[in-house]
């Protein structure tokens, strides 16, 4: 496990599955991401469950379809651990790359969620997203858990690029407290 400047902390762990003679190795990614930002919990809690916030995070690389009526995570009537919508991931906005079959396990309003949705690409996608208040404004963390399917460095190194993304625009969008 090692820490980065740009508050990123990353780990992986191998697990090794025997299967008769073979041996399927699978790749469990944990990542996390910190932004200090100047606003308000408050102002980052809307920011970060509306979809028009997480697809302005997302932009221009991709973004996450969401039907038409659903503005907010808050806006949606959820059931922990069943899938609420599936969600088509296009790639600079056109191109459908994966899908995300959209599933809540917690909301805590004004602090956080749990999102463990099935995906194409992942056998699995937990995403916990936290914001706490600190001096100045608050701290958004994002930690993911997840095993890709196939090309897993691959699919590893696309991740860490999209969150580094998302967390730039936070902090342009939301302000970046001064370290």
């Amino acid at each position: 496990m090692g820490d980065c400047a740009n508050g990123e902390i990353m780990y992986s762990t191998a697990i090794r599955i025997f299967m008769g003679a073979s041996i399927l190795k699978i790749m469990k990614y944990i990542s996390r991401f910190t932004s200090e930002l100047k606003a308000s919990t408050p102002e980052v809690w809307e920011w970060m469950t509306s979809f028009e916030g997480i697809s302005k995070e997302m932009s221009p690389l991709m973004v996450m379809t969401a039907p038409a009526h659903v503005k907010s995570l808050e806006s949606v009537a959820f059931e922990p651990g069943k899938p609420i919508f599936r969600s088509w991931l296009l790639l600079f906005k056109v191109l459908p790359f994966d899908y995300s079959d959209f599933t809540l396990e917690r909301v805590d309003v004004g602090t956080g969620f749990v999102e463990q949705s099935s995906m194409g690409s992942m056998r699995l996608w937990r995403h916990v997203r936290n914001i706490q208040s600190i001096e100045g404004g608050c701290m958004l963390t994002d930690e993911l858990t997840y095993e890709p399917r196939f090309a897993g460095v691959i699919a590893h190194q696309f991740v860490k690029m999209l969150f580094k993304h998302r967390h730039r625009q936070l902090r342009k969008h939301m302000g970046e407290l001064p370290q």
